[in-house]
Order: C-alpha cells, then sequence, then structure tokens
C-alpha cells in the first residue's frame, strides 16, 4: 500500500527530511565533536576525580546552595558580556574569556600531555609545565587566526574539561537540578527575551569557542561571518508551492546560514552527568582502564560507565530530535531537548544497571 504524506503536517514533515538532507554533513559533524568532548571527559575522569580537586570540596557534592550559586553565576556572565558588547568593549570581553579558556584547557591537555611523554621518552618530568606552554601556543593561534577548525579545537578541549571539573564535583541528584533550571532558562533566553541569540552574535563576532562551528559547504571560512548571522532565517518554499502540481520537484534553497552553530553549554550540560554518573554511582562491575588498552589515567568501573553511556546516548537521541527543528533554518534552544534526553538516558540505563534506589542520592541545601 502507498502512503502519501498531503496537507499542512505533510508538507512541513517534507520540508524537514529535505533540510536535514542538505545539512546531513554539519549535523553528523557537530554530533561527532559533542561524542568526542564528552568521551575526552571521561577518560580524564579518574586523573581529577580527588576531593581536593572538586569545586567545593567533599561536602560540596551534595550541597544545593552551590547549584544555585553557579546559575547565578551562569546569569551574571551573560548579563555583563551583553552589557559590554553593547559599550563597545569586545576587546575587554575577548581577553577575560581568553583568559578563562587558557586555564581550562589545562584540564584536558595536561593528562595527555604526561601521557605522550611516558610513550615516548619515559618521563612526566615537566609535563605540567609543557602543558601550559602548549595552551599559551593555542590561545595566540586563536587570537590571531580563529578559523573554524581552531575555534572547534579549542571548544571540544575546554568543554572536556569543564564537564569533567563539574561532573566529580556534583551528584548525579544535583547535576539533574541543575540541568532542568539551565533548560527552563534557555528556553526562555532564546525564544523569549532572545538575549541568548544577542550573546550568540557576540561571540561569532569575536571568533571564541564558546560555540562549536560545523560548516555545510567546503571553502567555508569562521574569519568571514559576521555579527547578526543568529538573526537570519532560512527562505523555504511555500505551502502553496509544495501543492501545486505544475511546480517539479522542490528544492530547499541553501540560504541563510552557511554553517551549524552550538553553543558550548549544549555540550557541556549533557556531559556534567555522564562523568556525575560516572563518579558518584555505586563502583561495581568490570574494572577498565579510562583510556583503552591503557591504564594511566587511572581505572573506571564498568557499571556506572554504562549509566554514563546511556547518558551520552540519550543526549544523543536529544540531539537528533533538535536537528529536526534546526534544519528548518531557525535558532533553537538546546538545552531542552539536549538535557531531556540526557535525564531520560540516565534514568532509564540506571534502572537497568542498578536499580532506581541507587539513582537518587540525598542532597542538601547548605
Amino acid at each position: 500500500m502507498g502512503f502519501e504524506l498531503r496537507g499542512g503536517w505533510g508538507v512541513k514533515v517534507n520540508e524537514t527530511i529535505e533540510a536535514m538532507r542538505d545539512q546531513w554533513k554539519s549535523m553528523t559533524g557537530m554530533a561527532g565533536m559533542f561524542v568526542t568532548t564528552i568521551f575526552l571527559g571521561i577518560t580524564i575522569q579518574p586523573v581529577w576525580d580527588k576531593d581536593e580537586v572538586r569545586a567545593f570540596g567533599e561536602e560540596g557534592t551534595t550541597q544545593g546552595g552551590y547549584i544555585l550559586l553557579e546559575l547565578a553565576l551562569i546569569g551574571i556572565f551573560t548579563f555583563l558580556i551583553i552589557w559590554l558588547a553593547r559599550k563597545n568593549l569586545e576587546l575587554l570581553i575577548k581577553g577575560f574569556i581568553m583568559f578563562s579558556l587558557y586555564f581550562s584547557l589545562v584540564y584536558t591537555v595536561y593528562p595527555y600531555i604526561a601521557l605522550i611523554m611516558q610513550i615516548v621518552l619515559n618521563t612526566q618530568e615537566n609535563a605540567f609545565l609543557i602543558a601550559l606552554i602548549l595552551d599559551l601556543l593555542l590561545m595566540i593561534t586563536l587570537w590571531r587566526f580563529p578559523e573554524w577548525y581552531i575555534v572547534n579545537l579549542v571548544g571540544v578541549l575546554v568543554g572536556a574539561g569543564v564537564i569533567t571539573m563539574i561532573g566529580i564535583s556534583f551528584v548525579p541528584t544535583l547535576i539533574i537540578i541543575f540541568m532542568i533550571c539551565a533548560a527552563v532558562y534557555d528556553h526562555w533566553a532564546v525564544n523569549g527575551s532572545k538575549h541568548m541569540l544577542e550573546l550568540a552574535d557576540t561571540m561569532i563576532d569575536l571568533k571564541l569557542p564558546i560555540l562549536l562551528v560545523a560548516p555545510k559547504d567546503k571553502g567555508y571560512s569562521f574569519l568571514d561571518e559576521q555579527e547578526g548571522v543568529m538573526e537570519k532565517t532560512v527562505e523555504r518554499p511555500s505551502k502553496e508551492d509544495w501543492e501545486n502540481p505544475k511546480v517539479g520537484q522542490i528544492k530547499v534553497e541553501k540560504t541563510g546560514r552557511d554553517a551549524l552553530f552550538m553553543g558550548l553549554g549544549d555540550v557541556i550540560f549533557p556531559g556534567m552527568l555522564v562523568i556525575s554518573a560516572t563518579t558518584f554511582l555505586p563502583q561495581t562491575g568490570v574494572v577498565l582502564g579510562s583510556v583503552p588498552l591503557s591504564t594511566f589515567f587511572g581505572m573506571l568501573h564498568l557499571d556506572p560507565l554504562l549509566v554514563g553511556l546511556g547518558t551520552l546516548f540519550g543526549g544523543l537521541v536529544g540531539y537528533l530530535g533538535l536537528m529536526t527543528q534546526v534544519a528548518k533554518g531557525k535558532p533553537q534552544a538546546g538545552l531542552p531537548l539536549l538535557n531531556g534526553g540526557a535525564i531520560l538516558g540516565y534514568f532509564i540505563t540506571g534502572l537497568i544497571v542498578y536499580g532506581p534506589s541507587d539513582l537518587i542520592q540525598q542532597i542538601s541545601l547548605f
């Protein structure tokens, strides 16, 4: 039996499928960066899984007051960046963010520098110093030549470090509360006040790796992007075009943005839950090296790792749902779907591996 979609709903489905087909390379590339960032975080988790490294110590892992502090800092940061941009103080914004990125890079770069030195030179002497120098070179390259692949490289490395630092600092229950609050805020900031679009445009104009960039076509240059790109929309055939029998095969116009953009926070929030699950769920199951075929960084237990991977898979399902909306050419709030998918993946996989009693941790406000 043949099945044909007709009417308004069918038109929208056809539009979405055609648009996703046109952008599948950039969407796949973005998904690859999403997964790579979180996998890097998983590999370095054992290196930093120590009470003295946690943001608020061992006691702070279950205290919700620190989550409120994190939310307040996000709001202050957003307000400050937008205010500085409106005052044409872009250089100050760039300097502040580059300084923050420099130290965030250390958490990812240092363990891998130590690993490479151990393999090649059989020593880790001065690995931390070399990591600091390499981070500085990356920052200089980013400042002088912020092409999309440099922005993505720094963004992935920074993202891996951030998800690890936050993921080892809070139990999954607090991370989930954090994610829900952030998703509500993201929806309002994109679709309500729209100030998140202004923030994204500022980051694009300054060529900073607070977002990831997936070009749609060869020859794309991030250096050519100008402020206001998030306000562009993709032109689509009208309903009349789709239903007009005189019109041949409809092709979606390749207008609007020339690349797919995703804020680094859209990777960080699902990634935090992956790392938190790996860190704080009962350490049971087979013991594995965090890096394939190596125990250099430390060990991970299989059961919490499976829940972490299930959380990652849930985030990818949310990503697929998000792409059906992004393909239409309109900026979307990413966290509602990404966080929702990751949280669902956490609970489904957790119920299978552990049962309900281990998935919710006792927390307090202070």
